[in-house]
């Protein structure tokens, strides 16, 4: 498999997974923070959604070969990466480790992708992607 395809299938399932996480928790109340502290939920969610977008739009853009999917998704994963590391402090106050496990494995992960993404790109650009 080629190293585009990893790169993309990686952004888009990250991608679709946020919107859903976010999409299930809001649609089953599980977000008191709403009531709580509206501005600084709905500001985090911004973030979260906006995030999200970007990876799917870049991973999708991967493949279908638009020559933006390289610079989107390199927004996109820096995105993620700042999300993977201010999140996993509402889990740590809440004592729920196993999150911040999943948090710490993903921060990995993405940064591997990132760093691969960064040192592959000629061989993803050569790829022939076509113009936006």
């Amino acid at each position: 498999m080629k190293i585009r395809n990893l790169v993309a299938i990686y952004s888009l399932i990250i991608g679709l997974l946020m919107l859903l996480m976010w999409a299930f928790f809001l649609i089953s109340g599980q977000v008191p923070e709403i009531i709580d502290r509206p501005a600084e939920i709905i500001l985090h969610l911004i973030a979260e959604f906006s995030t999200a977008t970007v990876l799917v739009i870049a991973g999708l853009g991967f493949l279908f070969k638009k020559r933006i999917a390289y610079n989107l998704n390199l927004l996109g994963l820096g995105m993620l990466i700042y999300t993977l590391i201010l999140s996993p402090g509402y889990y740590i106050q809440r004592g729920e480790w196993s999150m911040v496990i999943v948090f710490g494995v993903l921060l990995v992960l993405t940064l591997i992708f990132l760093i691969v993404s960064l040192k592959k790109e000629y061989e993803i650009k050569l790829d022939r992607l076509s113009s936006p």
